[in-house]
């Protein structure tokens, strides 16, 4: 299946160490050689990237391997077809407009016999189940709360719709309207956060480490998510099956 990855941080922060292991598995450590995306959120803005070429030798991957782009909340997708042709629309992660935010979702699994009727604004524009339940999401959030709730009440309408999805198969997400970040876990996500003191980090599908201890500050917090943990010599942690996280300011929600 596909392989997701994400962060959230509390100071606008680069994602390209990561980036450059995490896209080697878009053909050659790994076989998800059907597309990928990119998205970084900037204050109300968003810079979106998609591509249907691999992301191990994509023009455009090997831009973001060395463009710091720095950002609070990054979603970044590389795909293994399941349902849809391999074609720019199917490429994750997707983005739709909601109470004057953007919103940004990748997913990583196979949902069967989930067409639920759309009959809001939101509609799919590719082929795919994953846009379609993204799609339903919104939907759903909308018909919940007339406005932009707060991110607990976000995280407890999440909670509600999302066994509904998960109960057609495997729904791996990574969700963020760019205040905070959403994941869930139906089988592989790992997460982990960097902080003072800072160490070196060693990439496990690229012969690449780096020390980011005289690249940042003491108070820097750093959430990473991944579908397979990218680096060999830190603790990342895995979730537990059918479990939704909330990541804000570099922490998970309510952990600090």
């Amino acid at each position: 299946m596909c392989q997701l990855l994400g962060m959230n941080s509390n100071t606008p922060t680069d994602i390209t160490f990561s980036f450059r292991g995490f896209a080697q598995r878009g053909g050659n450590t790994a076989d998800h050689a059907d597309g990928w995306g990119i998205a970084f959120f900037e204050d109300r803005g968003l810079r979106h990237f998609v591509d249907h070429l691999r992301a191990a030798d994509s023009p455009i991957a090997e831009l973001i391997r060395h463009y710091p782009i720095k950002s609070l909340n990054v979603i970044a997708h590389i795909r293994k077809a399941t349902q849809g042709p391999v074609s720019l629309q199917n490429c994750h992660p997707f983005v739709r407009e909601l109470w004057g935010r953007y919103w940004v979702f990748a997913h990583n699994g196979d949902l069967k016999e989930f067409r639920p009727r759309l009959h809001a604004h939101f509609h799919p524009v590719g082929n795919t189940d994953s846009e379609h339940a993204f799609c339903w999401l919104l939907q759903e959030l909308a018909k919940s709360h007339a406005g932009m709730p707060s991110i607990d009440e976000l995280t407890r309408t999440l909670r509600e719709l999302t066994p509904q999805i998960a109960a057609h198969g495997t729904f791996n997400f990574l969700l963020s309207n760019g205040e905070a970040l959403w994941a869930h876990a139906s089988t592989h996500l790992y997460h982990l956060q960097r902080r003072h003191p800072f160490a070196i980090a060693q990439l496990s599908d690229e012969d690449l480490c780096i020390d980011f201890a005289p690249l940042t500050t003491p108070s820097d917090k750093v959430q990473l998510l991944a579908t397979e943990p990218l680096t060999v010599n830190e603790e990342w942690k895995a979730f537990g099956s059918g479990e939704l996280k909330v990541f804000a300011g570099g922490s998970e929600a309510g952990r600090g």
